[in-house]
């Protein structure tokens, strides 16, 4: 006997596999979404901010969704991330998930976590 999800779809496979799928499917390859956690206007906020701004416009060209959380004034959101420091970095799309903590300072392990080779030429 075939199983079957509650939408009548494929057999085994949930709602929530198809909402993925939508979710991949919505953002082309190459299209990055991140989101920043950062605690109020702290210098290291700030730096965190200014750093990935600039990364992100050398090395991502526009290609990218930047969304900046101050967890602050979303505390449910950092919650529900499970954010344990400030700032931090998460990288929803593509896949894999990644999060990196600190102000961003260090471009190499940024661009790493990524997953974009960074260039010889620049920090």
């Amino acid at each position: 006997m075939k199983q079957q999800n509650r939408a009548g779809d494929e057999p085994g496979l949930g709602s929530s596999a198809h909402a993925y799928e939508r979710v991949v499917a919505a953002y082309p390859h190459g299209r990055f979404v991140l989101k920043l956690y950062v605690s109020g206007i702290s210098p290291r906020s700030q730096r965190a901010i200014e750093n990935l701004q600039k990364l992100c416009e050398q090395h991502l060209h526009g290609n990218y969704d930047l969304e900046i959380i101050d967890i602050y004034q979303r505390p449910m959101a950092a919650k529900r991330e499970q954010i344990i420091a400030a700032p931090t970095l998460i990288k929803t799309m593509p896949l894999p998930v990644q999060r990196i903590i600190g102000d961003m300072s260090n471009s190499t392990r940024i661009l790493t976590a990524l997953g974009i080779v960074p260039s010889t030429n620049g920090k």
